[in-house]
């Protein structure tokens, strides 16, 4: 397709008026919406950061609005009754850190002052946070004589900007449970209202009362109300593609999935978007503003890293999440560091979720931020990183083991005094695993073949390695390579084609070191 086809990319643009009147790119949700905005209620969304919720709400303001001109040649424009006309309510906790409950009222008193301006409204009397919100409803649908619509974005940011300190962070959750705890009782009022964000905190905790409050967040029928499909990147963005390969932006950025594996994966807006600006692969989501939280969590807590490909979980446990009680799988699949690869229904009403991360960006980012928290800091990863990948692309064995024997006597003995995690036996196969995965080839944990599972895989350059680990002192009968050979991992592998090295590690905790590395090649 030729440049004239071209149109700007929507990089960071929120508005849908300013998207749907400049020359921009657009990805039609309207069929999504559509039943939603018409039969009304409330609903809640959860997504990660960057993933189109500001947008989404902004096109529903817009619709609610009646305002036609901006929906011609969408889905929705003959199937959207333009004369019924709502009052919209709009606010905003996106910007900004609030570090303590009066910092939070002045934000939420400087919005409801800016939405009754902005209606023509005006408050009477004086009154609390919840009286103003109230009245703001209340008034809004007097005048108009339809009933009111109300869209929150960013619900839970104050929370989470606090969330390492319970103390401020129960302090604003009671300043915005103060808040919405309007919602219930204006009903009489009340046409539509969503509430989007990227944390799921529990009803109890937030919306204490509010049982009517629909969680689409993980309903088919709404999987990709956020975010690219693979039809949007083939047809909308179409003219983009010319110098790209499809199958990398695939491995890299596709694979988001909010539902069982019948559900439509997603890309991540923001990666596609500058992926065409820049005509480069980089991680763009995750270098954007990965939380600080994140990471400090999951060292505090020891993390398995080679686990975090292959986690699972019921669909009660994704959905809880609060100050006190924050369960590792609901952090990093609501941050998006994880997805949903599998859905089991073992027995009725039971559904297990297996987790997994959705692409080669975020595997490769994530465990390169956690090396410095598995003993390997910052300043000498890259080094270590350029000699993998030498050895790799030589595929010089005797190379690798020298590497991995220098990697493993570079961390330092302090960081074993004083990190939780080298108290762990997975520890030398988290270094192992997050030191191959950083360098983003494909590395398979416990990669199933029908006699059991090798502990890694990696599949680089035409080259296949299955890797079998174990602790002398925990298993000292036995022999990693034999295990492999005896198991016959390598036998899926055989009709690739590509040459197959087994490796058998094994690691001393009291040597702290590979004190055996033995290498077969079929």
């Amino acid at each position: 397709m030729s440049s004239a086809h071209r149109q700007t990319l929507p990089i960071g643009i929120q508005s849908f008026e300013k998207l749907r009147k400049g020359r921009y790119y657009y990805v039609d949700k309207t069929p999504l919406i559509h039943t939603m905005a018409e039969t009304g209620g409330y609903y809640f969304l959860s997504r990660p950061r960057r993933f189109g919720k500001s947008l989404l709400l902004d096109t529903l303001r817009c619709l609610f609005e009646g305002r036609k001109g901006l929906f011609e040649g969408l889905y929705i424009q003959d199937k959207w009754d333009w004369q019924q006309q709502h009052p919209v309510v709009r606010l905003s906790f996106g910007s900004g850190v609030m570090q303590n409950r009066a910092e939070l009222d002045m934000r939420i008193r400087e919005q409801l002052r800016t939405e009754r301006e902005r209606l023509g409204l005006t408050l009477d009397h004086k009154t609390d946070i919840a009286g103003e919100f109230e009245t703001l409803i209340r008034q809004a649908c007097a005048q108009t004589g339809k009933r009111v619509v109300v869209l929150i974005d960013e619900y839970d940011k104050p929370i989470l900007d606090n969330i390492l300190d319970a103390d401020r962070a129960r302090e604003l959750r009671e300043g915005l449970k103060n808040l919405y705890s309007v919602i219930k009782d204006a009903d009489p009022h009340l046409h539509f209202v969503l509430l989007t964000g990227v944390s799921k905190f529990s009803k109890v905790s937030l919306f204490s009362g509010l049982n009517n409050l629909n969680d689409i967040t993980l309903d088919a029928p709404y999987a990709a109300i956020c975010g690219y499909t693979d039809h949007d990147i083939d047809t909308v963005f179409a003219p983009e593609m010319p110098g790209l390969d499809r199958e990398e932006i695939r491995r890299w950025y596709n694979g988001y999935r909010w539902g069982g594996q019948d559900v439509e994966a997603v890309y991540n807006p923001f990666d596609v978007l500058l992926l065409f600006q820049k005509r480069k692969f980089s991680p763009y989501w995750f270098e954007s503003a990965t939380p600080t939280f994140l990471v400090d969590l999951l060292q505090a807590r020891g993390v398995f890293t080679p686990q975090l490909g292959t986690l699972q979980a019921k669909a009660q446990l994704l959905g809880r999440f609060d100050v006190d009680d924050i369960a590792t799988e609901a952090l990093l699949f609501q941050t998006g560091y994880i997805t949903i690869k599998d859905m089991q229904e073992p027995m009725v009403g039971y559904q297990l979720y297996s987790l997994g991360f959705p692409n080669r960006e975020v595997e490769s980012s994530l465990n390169e931020f956690l090396l410095p928290v598995l003993g390997i800091p910052d300043s000498e990863a890259q080094t270590y990183q350029l000699a993998l990948f030498k050895v790799l692309h030589e595929h010089d064995l005797a190379g690798l083991e020298t590497h991995l024997k220098a990697l493993y006597a570079g961390l330092p003995h302090d960081w074993y005094r004083n990190n939780p995690i080298a108290q762990y036996e997975g520890h030398y196969a988290s270094v192992f695993y997050s030191h191959f995965a950083a360098l983003g080839v494909g590395v398979t944990v416990e990669d199933a073949s029908h006699r059991g599972k090798v502990d890694m895989s990696v599949d680089f350059g035409g080259h296949i390695y299955l890797f079998e680990f174990k602790v002398v002192e925990q298993l000292p009968e036995g022999n990693a390579l034999a295990q492999i050979k005896a198991k016959g991992y390598a036998d899926k592998h055989r009709a690739s084609g590509k040459p197959i090295h087994l490796v058998g590690v094994e690691f001393s905790s009291r040597e702290r070191q590979i004190v055996a590395f033995e290498v077969e090649t079929l």
